[in-house]
């Protein structure tokens, strides 16, 4: 039996702890997959120069880099989140 001065029980594990946050439970991986199918390898490159992107690419090599640098990381996450908001500007057609 509770008291008034018992906090009320935490929320069950399974309900979203950041519901606004766009990036809350999407992989590095999904975003690398994600950015290289809408924007593919070549502009991927230019629009964030590391040489993971540029020099041979693929997903692996990119996110063995990306874990390692966490301002590369913070450059994808930002794309990541441009490509959305642009997506949904953009709405399906």
């Amino acid at each position: 039996m509770s008291t008034p001065e018992t906090p009320p029980p935490a929320p069950p594990a399974s309900q979203p702890a950041q519901p606004r946050n766009p990036l809350h439970g999407v992989t590095l991986e999904a975003m690398v997959v994600a950015l290289s199918a809408h924007f593919g390898w070549k502009e991927l490159g230019q629009r964030i120069p590391v040489r993971c992107f540029q020099s041979d690419p693929s997903v692996s090599s990119s996110l063995k880099f990306l874990r390692k640098t966490p301002w590369a990381r913070e450059k994808v996450e930002s794309l990541y989140l441009f490509m959305l908001r642009e997506q949904r500007r953009n709405g399906p057609r």
